[in-house]
């Protein structure tokens, strides 16, 4: 098996290593990532709290367990139970997290035993650091405290931007772990690619939606409140009054995610340039009908994977100024970076787009180069073998052609 820059281990091996990744509800966009890893020579193992169906078409081995994505006491605690219970089924060689409940409850639940090697991906800051609310700002400190519990047992911790690895320094939360930047999660760009050339014709796919010629400005997110919805939607009509023939066109999300999620209602009000149509599996073809992109989170994000699709179609991308979207776009360059929660700010950049049409293609095509250059799966996965190499203690053997030059030397360690 090879591990990234030149290492090589078990070649001949009948026992491969075993890496049991776990996540959240969206551990199923990791499929790439993980299929990835597997052709890497690991066993590896998906557990989360999803649907298993796209983790068994994938032909990856998949284990559920339950736990609340919301504030719950109680199911966090059951859900400590199953993993202690799932860990020692399985008694991995590594395990890898990802998402913030996970994040935590890993490292818990691996504690008291011996030889696990805990790698856990930071995508994100999640509500407790997005929200304003006074339950946010109350569990903010508790939260801390936990992560720092939690560093006891983590061998490694990869963060997917630069800010929020800054900030777990800062609040002493990486106590003797590893620190690595490894930006985003990787995205497949030939699959990608594949999947948009597959999309039928634009002009059919723009009246199934009932769009016609009418421009159209494309989200691609959870709708909820701090995702910035409710600051689009202001835009949209800011936008609406100035430029009638443009749609909005938001894709996600709705009715899963509870209190923190917009009304129909809300949207409604904006009928009929504001069009709802839910979750979907075509994004690649609804991007390439798009004329623009705009991401208003408020959300500390790791790196959207939103942004990065949207790059790889050579969309014009408006984005809000928060960690990982200043990732991804260069404000003025490859895109627009505006403050979050300003409507107004958000509409002149999307007006503006829409009207330097050349200069719209420039940033997109800019946008483009970066996401191919530095988020492609690939490089995603050698930075990540790079990583476990160190943490499992594997000696370099045979050179493997083409890792060490995708493995860019600026992508340092910290808190070693």
């Amino acid at each position: 098996m090879s591990l990234g820059s030149g290492i090589r281990v078990m070649v001949d091996s009948p026992c491969r290593l075993h890496m049991l990744c776990i996540g959240g509800e969206d551990h199923h966009l990791r499929i790439p990532f993980l299929r990835a890893l597997a052709a890497e020579g690991f066993r590896v193992t998906a557990a989360a709290s999803g649907n298993p169906a796209p983790f068994l078409h994938a032909d990856i081995a998949y284990r559920h367990f339950e736990f609340g994505r919301f504030i719950g006491p109680l199911s966090d605690r059951n859900a400590l139970r199953e993993l202690r219970v799932l860990l020692a089924q399985e008694n991995p060689d590594l395990v890898q997290t990802f998402d913030t409940k996970p994040n935590l409850l890993v490292p818990l639940a691996v504690r008291g035993m011996t030889g696990v090697p805990v790698v856990r991906t930071i995508n994100g800051l999640g509500w407790v650091y997005s929200s304003r609310s006074p339950t946010a700002l109350g569990l903010r400190p508790v939260q801390r405290v936990l992560h720092r519990l939690a560093a006891r047992t983590t061998t490694a911790t990869v963060f997917q931007n630069r800010d929020d690895m800054d900030f777990f320094r800062r609040h002493g939360m990486l106590g003797r772990s590893l620190a690595r930047l490894i930006p985003g999660s990787g995205i497949d760009i030939g699959r990608f690619a594949a999947a948009a050339a597959s999309a039928g014709p634009a002009t059919t796919l723009r009246m199934t939606l009932g769009l016609g010629t009418d421009e159209v400005v494309l989200t691609v997110t959870r709708l909820t409140r701090q995702k910035g919805i409710p600051t689009l939607l202001k835009a949209a009509a800011l936008v609406h009054s100035v430029r009638p023939g443009v749609r909005f066109l938001l894709v996600g999300p709705r009715e899963s995610e509870g209190p923190l999620a917009v009304s129909q209602a809300e949207i409604d009000r904006h009928a009929p340039y504001v069009m709802a149509i839910g979750q979907r599996s075509d994004v690649p073809a609804l991007l390439g009908i798009a004329d623009a992109f705009a991401f208003p989170t408020e959300y500390r994000e790791g790196v959207p994977r939103a942004l990065l699709e949207a790059g790889l179609a050579a969309l014009p991308i408006v984005a809000t100024r928060m960690p990982g979207c200043n990732d991804v776009i260069r404000d003025g360059w490859s895109g627009y970076l505006v403050p979050p929660r300003r409507p107004r700010v958000l509409a002149a950049r999307i007006l503006a787009l829409l009207a330097c049409r050349e200069a719209a293609r420039t940033m997109g095509q800019r946008a483009k180069e970066r996401v191919m250059e530095e988020f492609g799966l690939d490089l995603t996965v050698a930075r990540y073998c790079d990583l476990y190499a160190q943490v499992l203690g594997v000696r370099a053997r045979e050179p493997r052609a083409g890792w060490r030059s995708q493995a860019p030397a600026r992508e340092a360690e910290f808190g070693t």
